[in-house]
């Protein structure tokens, strides 16, 4: 499903993060440390080689809501752009963090000319984040910078499972409407 606001095209698409070939960036669901590691980190370790990890290394650590960017290297997109999501329960305010972490990625991709990007469902794996929530703290944030973008074009959740795109459209609905 696929929504047109302010010039971009905003869309849910079931798939493989590592695997997002026309897109121009991928982020990454980071640990501070912005080593390989589960889930979304991963996949995008493991895709990209071992010079991402090379790469991340003077960068780290960061701060939950901070973001970075590093080349892709093999994986088939130019940028990854690392955020740190809150753990949910754990860092607060996690909402502000949430907000940062879409904010400075959205901004870091402006920034270096990204045309499109592609985010997963930040902090809702491992640190918890209900699903619904981060979901709208993401579309929420997306359609309050959007206006402010230029370069930038094509902005895709990539999701793992029924539940979280459905969820995900369902938000995407109440932020830009049916």
């Amino acid at each position: 499903m696929k929504k047109y606001f302010s010039g971009v095209t905003i869309e849910c698409a079931s798939g493989d993060i590592a695997g997002q070939q026309d897109m121009t960036a991928v982020v990454n669901a980071a640990n501070a440390r912005l080593k390989t590691g589960g889930g979304v980190a991963g996949a995008l370790h493991q895709a990209a080689g071992p010079g991402l990890e090379e790469e991340c290394r003077p960068l780290a650590p960061i701060k939950p809501g901070e973001a970075v960017i590093t080349g892709g290297h093999n994986l088939p997109n130019r940028y990854v752009i690392h955020c740190l999501g809150p753990v949910y329960g754990q860092d607060k305010p996690e909402e502000k963090y949430l907000v940062d972490c879409y904010r400075n990625a959205l901004n870091l991709a402006e920034e270096k000319k990204i045309d499109s990007i592609a985010f997963p469902s930040i902090s809702t794996g491992a640190f918890g984040y209900p699903m619904e929530d981060a979901a709208l703290i993401a579309f929420r944030t997306i359609k309050d910078v959007i206006s402010k973008l230029q370069e930038l074009k094509h902005i895709r959740f990539v999701l793992r499972g029924g539940q979280a795109i459905e969820i995900h459209q369902q938000c995407m609905d109440k932020v830009f409407g049916q």
